[in-house]
């Protein structure tokens, strides 16, 4: 992963936690951390992008699989977020995997 790439992945997860902080109106994310359904909401969000994932996988469409993979990523850092994780403890576990 290039040093940007890592950029834009902190950047984003920075935005999801300052979205789980000031809790805006008018944020997507915003009702990701305070839907009814709880943490339950985001689980299903996450397995919905995963199926629409693999789907555009097994289509071979590009542009619709990294769509839907920048999608998973997102309900990702937002379930991480949700668990008080960071980014960190992301990288650093496929680190350790990677040996």
């Amino acid at each position: 992963m290039s040093e940007e790439s890592e950029d834009v992945l902190a950047e984003l997860f920075a935005v999801v936690e300052s979205r789980k902080a000031d809790l805006p109106d008018d944020s997507y994310t915003t009702t990701l951390f305070t839907h009814e359904k709880g943490e339950n909401y985001v689980l299903e969000k996450l397995g919905e992008e995963a199926t629409e994932t693999i789907l555009a996988a097994k289509d071979g469409n590009r542009e619709e699989l990294a769509a839907e993979s920048a999608d998973l990523v997102y309900h990702l850092l937002v379930l991480l977020s949700m668990k008080d994780m960071d980014l960190d403890d992301l990288l650093a576990e496929l680190a350790e995997r990677r040996g």
